[in-house]
């Protein structure tokens, strides 16, 4: 392994000098978290054992700060760990009765809280306290993880680090494993730290900064020590297939993701997303994928996350075998489910929780990468960096020895845990739209905007769709930084162009696995008197607001029809839909046409459970990108007005004398696409203050 591979020392004496003890411990963690060869996203754990004011005794006591339950070590802050009286958490051995009564000791570690912090303690806690050192790491890096893996992991570990490092057979993450290691720390002084078999590295000392220096050398130890032995020696059994070129990776995916997602969201929406990264594609590849998928993953952290095993979808990229495999899907998954009930029934204790979700999370499809599906965006992404890491693990071992899945009980055991089961109960109540996705056309101005921050606001994931480039990226950038980059994708789209239109709904199937929610916004507005309208006038609005949203409406009515989950389309039409206005004939008549077209998608579409509305908006003049030109002076032109008194014209003009904001066309928006309206189709909601002559008949 070259220099330049290898982990980088990234402790900095200057910035560590200027830190509080906790501070120091943060420092560390967000170090170590911050690659991933390290740790994986929430994996792993850090502590310190550190002085602290009592704040009832005002004396100084020792207080353990350890990553509390749910946190990632390389984002989290101070308010990420627990904080526990150590003379408190040194009485609960003297109440331990044994294995059979793990899950008890959890209930102590309230009891136990400093200074009352309401950060929950996690049940890797005891693995830290009874250490005899002040600082700890517990870490799940890939290298030591392949060692962990491996058929003969003890005596690799022997012939890696000598006697620097110790071993631990399996045991599951709690009370006893943390006896375990205060026995073997205690017993070998001179120990650096342990590898837990087919789980991870734990590292310790009394200095934080060497601490640190202890887990990065012992990994990059590991990692020399397997790319050395495994020089020269064919991986997962060599190559079977090529991989196919980007552009056809990409039509595969768009074309399975909806079908999968569609065929999995029975019991939970889902959310996908699509890795084609060297490391996937060469373990897809391979000759020994079916044999290693089989196996399963090893470290508890990775199955949490992936499930036990992965679907292997029997495509030949040689073949391109696609449609035999869309026509056997339904089989295919139905029997991977029957496979996890077995999984289930055979593992399962008098008290485990309910067969959960049976379908898989993660899909390998040979010459074109790894799907992976989830409740959102972010989870499926992270399931798929963890395999990712599975296969980092797989590879290693594989290469130096046998690789070894955890035996199916204890994977049971760890995935089926009455802790985990109520961790995942006590999980936030889901937003009105978690699990949807939005595609919202002329997306970058003030309306769409809009109606892409209300929607993003109820958890659904948003395609931004706009033929402005410039405004488009700047729209992700401000809608990422409030909602996060799992939110959030864009795809420059003119709705006039056919192929752009294909291209724009198939990125929302690869984005985020397929759609539900399609709100048309794009738009112009153009005045002219009936004489002066020109042929190119009139084809233009036609373009872009008849045509336009016919493109798009028949290709996310395609998609929506595929993936079987039924869909909701909002047309944001006109009041001038309804009446007419002088001087805008080409405007009114390509408005009225839209209006009919969402008829048309609600009746064919309501066998399918696809609803169409539309919402028509009147003079709302802030942020819209069509009242910055010259529809603004043709329309006070029309009035015989200024363009600084048009706003207020519109406001007098309306029945509340109200003006007319693109957030309440948003609000109008999210109203038909979530289950709020979802006994509405075929209908029409006016946001214009109140104008008489539009009222619907």
């Amino acid at each position: 392994m070259s220099k330049n591979n290898s982990l980088p020392n990234l402790w900095n004496d200057t910035e560590a000098s200027r830190l509080s003890a906790p501070e120091l411990l943060q420092y560390r963690s967000n170090l170590l978290g911050s690659d991933m060869r390290v740790t994986n996203y929430g994996g792993g754990n850090t502590s310190a054992k550190l002085e602290m004011d009592d704040p009832l005794t005002g004396k100084k006591t020792s207080v353990l700060w350890v990553k509390g339950s749910g946190g990632d070590i390389g984002s989290m802050g101070l308010d990420g760990f627990s904080t526990l009286y150590m003379d408190k958490l040194n009485q609960l051995p003297d109440l331990y009765r044994g294995l059979e009564h793990e899950d008890e000791m959890v209930a102590y570690l309230p009891h136990c809280t400093f200074n009352l912090n309401s950060r929950a303690a996690s049940i890797d806690t005891p693995l830290h306290s009874y250490l005899p050192y002040m600082h700890v790491d517990h870490l799940h890096p890939d290298a030591v993880i392949a060692i962990a893996a491996s058929k003969n992991s003890q005596q690799l570990t022997q012939d890696i680090f000598g006697g620097d490092i110790g071993w631990l057979a399996w045991r599951r993450p709690g009370f006893q494993l943390g006896m375990d290691l205060h026995k073997i720390a205690t017993e070998n002084p001179h120990l650096k730290g342990v590898i837990l078999e087919s789980h991870g590295l734990f590292t310790w000392a009394n200095d934080n900064k060497e601490c640190y220096l202890n887990s990065i050398n012992i990994i990059n130890k590991a990692q020399t020590w397997l790319e050395e032995k495994s020089k020269n020696k064919a991986i997962f059994g060599g190559e079977r297939f090529n991989s196919l070129p980007g552009d056809k990776r990409q039509s595969v995916a768009s074309r399975l993701m909806p079908l999968v997602r569609g065929k999995s969201s029975e019991k939970q929406r889902q959310i996908g997303h699509f890795n084609q990264s060297n490391e996937v594609l060469q373990f897809v590849n391979s000759n020994d994928l079916d044999r290693l998928a089989k196996l399963g993953t090893s470290c508890p952290d990775h199955f949490l996350r992936t499930k036990i095993r992965p679907f292997v979808v029997a495509y030949n990229p040689e073949k391109d075998n696609l449609d035999e495999v869309i026509t056997s899907l339904d089989k295919d998954i139905a029997d991977y489910r029957e496979d996890y009930a077995g999984y289930y029934n055979r593992c399962k204790r008098h008290n485990s929780p309910a067969l959960r979700d049976p379908n898989p999370v993660i899909y390998l499809i040979p010459g074109v990468g790894m799907l992976s599906f989830a409740k959102d965006k972010a989870t499926a992404r992270i399931a798929g960096e963890f395999y990712v890491n599975a296969i980092n693990v797989m590879r290693g071992a594989d290469s130096v020895s046998e690789y070894v899945g955890l035996p199916e009980q204890e994977a049971f055991d760890i995935e089926y845990w009455l802790l985990e089961e109520a961790k995942l109960q006590r999980m936030p109540k889901p937003k009105s739209l978690a699990g949807h996705i939005a595609l919202v056309t002329g997306a970058a101005g003030g309306i769409g905007l809009a109606t892409a921050k209300r929607l993003a606001k109820e958890g659904a994931n948003i395609v931004l769709m706009d033929i402005d480039e410039e405004a488009l990226a700047t729209a992700q950038t401000n809608l990422t930084n409030e909602f996060g980059k799992d939110a959030v994708s864009s795809i420059k789209m003119d709705v006039t162009n056919e192929d752009d239109v294909i291209r724009a709904v198939n990125h929302c199937s690869v984005a985020f696995g397929g759609l539900d929610i399609v709100v048309s916004n794009a738009g112009i507005a153009s005045s002219a008197p009936l004489e002066e309208t020109t042929l190119a006038l009139w084809n233009k609005n036609q373009s872009i607001l008849s045509t336009g949203y016919f493109l798009v409406a028949r290709e996310a009515f395609a998609l929506l029809k595929q993936q079987n989950m039924g869909g909701n389309m909002v047309f944001i039409a006109s009041k001038n839909g309804l009446v007419a206005s002088a001087n805008a004939s080409a405007y009114c008549v390509a408005k009225a046409a839209e209006i009919q077209l969402a008829r048309c998608v609600a009746l064919e579409g309501a066998p399918l459970g696809i609803r169409s509305n539309v919402v028509n908006p009147d003079a709302v003049l802030r942020g819209s990108k069509i009242w910055t030109g010259k529809w603004k002076e043709e329309r006070a032109s029309a009035y015989k007005l200024s363009t600084d008194d048009l706003e207020e014209h519109y406001r007098q003009r309306s029945m509340l004398k109200l003006n007319v904001f693109p957030e309440d066309i948003a609000e109008a928006i999210y109203f038909f696409a979530s289950d709020a309206s979802s006994k509405s189709t075929g209908n029409i909601l006016n946001v214009d203050a109140g104008h008489a002559p539009s009222f619907t008949r």
